[in-house]
């Protein structure tokens, strides 16, 4: 059932944001005014978007169904539609290229953030490294101390043994 909510959720989102900018464009004084609807466009067809590709938890009579299929299909036109008429909107509101310009810096700032994330998890998994080499070379100095301290040990009871035989002679 969470896949078909957050599905409706994702549509729910992007109808939202389609009402809320076309009612805001014409008061709008910079596409500021309007900034949070159109994140909400962005991430209500995103969810739409990762539902359709995923298909889990559904059924594949649900996957491959008539019903299925063509309202995937009609909504993926209704929204194709929608974004179009939307972008037409921002450009004739704020100037040609405008649309254009804010898909341009969101997918910018998307693989700045892909490519933020990569690094992290590089330098992740060089710590992880790092303290994996750090916990072995400290267990091969405990090792050693360990083997080190034995030796000196076992010399001790025996120079103490051989003492002890010769006051016996």
């Amino acid at each position: 059932m969470e896949p078909i909510s957050t599905a409706l959720a994702g549509f729910a989102l992007f109808k939202s944001a389609v009402d809320g900018i076309k009612s805001a464009i014409s008061t709008a004084n910079d596409v500021g005014d309007i900034a949070g609807y159109i994140d909400n466009l962005f991430e209500g067809e995103s969810q739409v978007q990762k539902k359709r590709n995923k298909k889990s938890g559904v059924g594949v009579g649900d996957q491959f169904g008539i019903k299925s299929v063509a309202q995937e299909i009609i909504d993926a036109k209704l929204a194709k539609e929608q974004m179009q008429e939307i972008a037409s909107m921002v450009d004739m509101r704020f100037g040609h290229g405008t649309w254009a310009g804010i898909v341009a810096e969101r997918a910018k700032r998307i693989q700045e953030a892909k490519e933020a994330a990569a690094v992290a998890r590089r330098a992740a998994a060089r710590k992880q490294k790092e303290l994996e080499e750090n916990i072995k070379t400290a267990l091969i100095i405990v090792g050693v101390i360990t083997v080190v301290i034995g030796l000196f040990f076992i010399m001790i009871v025996s120079m103490a043994r051989a003492q002890q035989e010769l006051m016996m002679l």
